[in-house]
């Protein structure tokens, strides 16, 4: 079986570049709301919206389970893919989101 390798640098455009509140509310569907000035979303595992996100960083936080998402955990939790099918999803959807 052959390997797959994705460079340091595609990976960082994955993690950077697609914004974690779009991927949240428009590919993943996952419920959200603006609360309190700030992106809010249900928690894929605590199922709390003890949450926010951070555009600066790109990275949503489950403050009641203390979880950090960057875009790959995010899909990886909530599609139940593996690592080299999350990239491939997140390449195919990169362009529609930048």
């Amino acid at each position: 079986m052959r390997r797959q390798h994705f460079s340091s640098q595609q990976l960082f455009v994955l993690r950077n570049h697609i914004p974690i509140d779009t991927l949240i509310e428009k590919h993943l569907k996952i419920p959200s709301k603006f609360s309190e000035g700030f992106f809010r979303f249900l928690c894929p595992v605590c199922n709390e919206f003890q949450t926010a996100t951070n555009p600066r960083t790109n990275l949503g936080r489950c403050f009641r389970c203390e979880r950090n998402f960057n875009t790959i955990d995010m899909v990886m939790i909530c599609q139940g893919l593996r690592f080299v099918e999350c990239v491939k999803y997140l390449q195919s959807i990169s362009n529609h989101c930048q």
